[in-house]
Formats: C-alpha cells, sequence, structure tokens
C-alpha cells in the first residue's frame, strides 16, 4: 500500500511562506528543530487533511540561496472560491502570475518562488476583473 505523506520545499523565511499558505487556508500542524542539523521543520495542512497530505517547510539556520523554484513543478490545491481566494492573497500583496480567467484555475508563487496553483471546487462563471487579467511573470 502507498500512502502520500507531504511534499518538502525548502524555505528562507519561515513566518513569510507560513503566512503565505495561511492565505490559502493551510494551518501548522507541527514543528521539530534540529539544534545538531541546524535546521526546523514546519508541517502545513489544509483542515482535514492533518498527517495525510501535508507540506513540509524546510528551513536550514544557515543562510542558503536556493533557485530553480519553477523546475520543482508546482503545489495544488482546491478552494472553495477562487477569485474571493485570489482577492484575498492580491490583497496581502502576492502576485496572482496566472489569474483565474475560466473561473477554475489560478497560479501564484510562494515567497521562495514555489509555484502553487489553486483550483476552483465546482464550477464558477468567468468575471472580471478577472476574466480579462493577464498573466504576469512566470507561474
Amino acid at each position: 500500500m502507498t500512502k502520500y505523506l507531504h511534499t518538502m520545499i525548502r524555505v528562507t523565511d519561515p513566518d513569510a511562506t507560513i503566512r503565505f499558505f495561511e492565505l490559502i487556508g493551510l494551518k501548522e500542524t507541527k514543528r521539530f528543530d534540529s539544534e545538531q542539523g541546524r535546521f526546523t521543520l514546519i508541517f502545513l495542512a489544509a483542515p482535514g487533511q492533518e498527517g495525510v497530505a501535508e507540506v513540509e517547510l524546510t528551513h536550514n539556520w544557515d543562510p542558503q540561496e536556493y533557485t530553480g523554484g519553477r523546475n520543482f513543478g508546482h503545489l495544488a490545491y482546491r478552494v472553495d472560491n477562487v477569485y474571493e481566494t485570489c482577492q484575498r492573497l492580491m490583497d496581502a500583496g502576492v502576485t496572482i502570475n496566472r489569474p483565474p480567467r475560466d473561473g477554475h484555475m489560478a497560479f501564484v508563487r510562494s515567497p521562495d518562488g514555489i509555484s502553487v496553483e489553486l483550483l476552483q471546487e465546482g464550477y464558477l462563471e468567468p468575471a472580471e476583473p478577472w476574466a480579462s487579467m493577464p498573466n504576469t511573470g512566470e507561474w
């Protein structure tokens, strides 16, 4: 039997990354600090997905530069209302790289450049300002 556990991403600013994922609806489920290894592991999950499908944020205490977030691919989350989620992210200063023009799908990036896909639960009619909003940057 195979069971999905989590996806790990390396982050440079755990607090900023946690705030970003909280805007999508994830919450911290557990945290582990390793003095010897000089790192912190922080696990996040959507409500009801604790221990089922989590994101592991790995923060190495010694400064490191991480590049190539795009070659990771992306994380995907189903949301109740893609328009409201994107508006909440925009209001917090997050760029909507691929707006939900079709009422179904949007892409944003975490503070460390990880691409995150937001998928609408069900279907919403295309609506402005999203329907005519252009792409920004890479997604």
